[in-house]
């Protein structure tokens, strides 16, 4: 028998739980298992990816050479999931975050509700809020997980039932807090697993990266504070000790990344923000499952820090991959005696990439067939979508890149941020003069059809978020104090800003932060401090999004049109489109 709950943030519950804990003992007999084995299995950052996202995962091959495996939809990863059930009565599903939000067009058109109908489908037990659950509000993210049909954002919901009936699996977001001390959803959740006479609790606690609220629009998170994940966790474990809880798992969307392959225990090179947070991390955690960087990795963090024996996982990106943990508990010690995970690679189907090569099929890896009632849901909702979705736009002359070069740029990002300028350079429409898009806001290359032919589809992958545009005015001292929040004290910030042709400048990394911008142009011409200037930007950058709180101090503002449409109809004008040269910033430093 499987028992599943979750767990009341009040302190009430908490002690009356630890005292009906407190009095029970660990049962002995003939029917009493020495060890009960747990499974786990776990991903992260789907991002709506319902069907599969073209993309391949590069696996060893023969000998030394290694093959890329086509991976991802969700009907095979229902199968994948499925077929890992199967090899233990005892599992657990778990999602660290971002299940939802810049997702693809046949999710994102329908308000995500497809993506949460398919996770019911598989019965995922609990998802950890991501930051991007919070894209469209944190009055829309709490539809999302109980249903209805309130209109909370600019799309329709319902549009495809009468009744969205939100999630069947449970919420975690442990660090959200809302004014009154509350949290936004139950911080913590508990599974009960009955063998013989034995019982094993394992306790999850479910938290969002403490980041948050400068990834999302300020909007959508007012009156919820975000707090330290370490901390925050500490605080949840002797309570889920207290009620019973044999195996602790923190379920994070916070990572970090490794320079192995995907699936490479021994976890080289890790970095990255989850690294302070193991660091202060209570010892008695099991399991950290974590996400939000999208890289794939396996680490026995003990390796790195014996006094903090963490299983690390990851399981990359737009569930392409899956992490198969195998938990032992001794059940008279109540302690976890074995642990260990290796990602799966959820291959499907093969795939035809922009250049017309085709990615087959590996036989030295697992195929997965299509989840018949999950590829129904989807292929439903791609019907509706198709006529949109695939509407011709114009061509361009090969695969777009959003890969950032050295000197922050991207021929992607560059192309965005010309389609914008061009949207709001005449008068009427704000008469920007400049145009500036966050690197997080560039979700994909463009890859083009055969022949080069661009839709809207492959268009809205690339561009998710269906912001508007804004234009305000600046000076040039404050755009110049903008520039200089891509430099942290480290170096750049993850999400830096591309901006449009005719703008340019120079950084150094070398120098002093506050210092680290110069020789900033306008068409050639050095930009003045106390000169008056134009600039373009999404309504996520206009309200401080990204830590880019200079964005807020722009005045005179113009709403204007969506940014999907802005990309529209520059490729539409422009067709065919070159990728836009790199070389509007000069980086100094090596």
């Amino acid at each position: 028998m499987i028992r599943f709950r979750l767990l009341a943030s009040s302190m009430a519950a908490a002690i009356a739980a630890a005292i009906v804990a407190g009095c029970s003992t660990p049962a002995s007999g003939p029917d009493m298992p020495q060890t009960v084995q747990i499974k786990l299995i776990g991903f992260n950052d789907f991002h709506g990816h319902l069907e599969p996202p073209r993309m391949a995962v590069t696996a060893p091959g023969p000998g030394t050479s290694t093959v890329a495996v086509p991976a991802g939809g969700v009907a095979y990863l229902a199968s994948a999931i499925d077929a890992l059930r199967a090899r233990n009565p005892n599992h657990l599903v778990l999602s660290a975050g971002d299940m939802i939000g810049a997702s693809p067009l046949v999710s994102a058109l329908f308000l995500d509700e497809p993506t949460i109908e398919a996770f019911n489908l598989i019965r995922i037990d609990f998802n950890a809020v991501g930051n991007h659950e919070f894209d469209k509000g944190q009055d829309e993210l709490l539809r999302m997980a109980r249903g209805g049909c309130r209109k909370y954002t600019l799309r329709e919901p319902c549009r495809l039932s009468k009744e969205f009936p939100g999630a069947n699996f449970g919420y975690l977001a442990a660090n959200t807090l809302r004014d009154d001390g509350s949290t936004l959803f139950a911080p913590t959740g508990i599974k009960d697993f009955n063998v013989g006479a034995a019982r094993v609790r394992v306790g999850i606690i479910g938290m969002t990266l403490k980041g948050t609220p400068a990834m999302v629009t300020p909007a959508g998170v007012l009156g919820l504070r975000f707090l330290d994940e370490a901390a925050t966790a500490n605080a949840l474990v002797p309570q889920l000790k207290g009620q019973g809880a044999d195996l602790i798992v923190v379920l994070i969307h916070e990572g970090g990344s490794s320079t192995g392959g995907y699936n490479d225990k021994s976890c080289p090179g890790l970095s990255g923000d989850i690294l302070p947070i193991l660091e202060r991390l209570d010892p008695a955690v099991d399991l950290v499952i974590s996400g939000h960087t999208h890289r794939s990795y396996i680490c026995d963090y003990g390796k790195t820090n014996p006094a903090r024996p963490f299983l690390l996982t990851s399981a990359g990106l737009y569930g392409t991959l899956l992490t198969d943990i195998d938990i032992s508990v001794d059940t008279r010690s109540r302690k976890v005696v074995a642990k260990s995970a290796s990602n799966v690679i959820v291959q499907g189907e093969p795939y035809t990439s922009g250049s017309g090569s085709t990615v087959p099929l590996s036989a030295l890896y697992p195929v997965f067939p299509k989840h018949p009632e999950v590829g129904s849901l989807v292929a439903r909702y791609a019907m509706e979508a198709s006529g949109l979705a695939s509407r011709p736009v114009g061509r361009v002359s090969g695969t777009i890149s959003r890969q950032r070069t050295p000197s922050l740029e991207s021929p992607m990002g560059n192309l965005i941020a010309d389609a914008h300028l061009a949207a709001t350079s005449a008068p009427v429409k704000g008469g920007a003069q400049i145009a500036f898009v966050n690197a997080g806001g560039v979700r994909a290359d463009l890859v083009p059809g055969p022949g080069g032919e661009v839709t809207y589809g492959q268009l809205f992958t690339v561009q998710p978020f269906a912001n508007n545009l804004v234009v305000k005015t600046f000076t040039g001292a404050q755009l110049r104090a903008l520039l200089e929040q891509q430099f942290g004290s480290s170096g750049v910030i993850p999400s830096s800003l591309q901006h449009s042709a005719g703008f340019s400048y120079a950084f150094d990394l070398r120098a002093p932060a506050g210092q680290r911008v110069s020789d900033i142009r306008l068409h050639g011409t050095p930009m003045s401090d106390k000169a008056r200037y134009r600039v373009a930007m999404n309504n996520f950058l206009a309200d401080g999004g990204d830590k880019y709180s200079v964005f807020r101090q722009g005045t005179e503002a113009l709403g204007g049109d969506q940014d999907i449409d802005a990309l529209e109809a520059y490729v539409r004008a422009r067709s065919p489109v070159t990728a836009p040269a790199t070389g509007r910033i000069t980086r100094l430093s090596p």
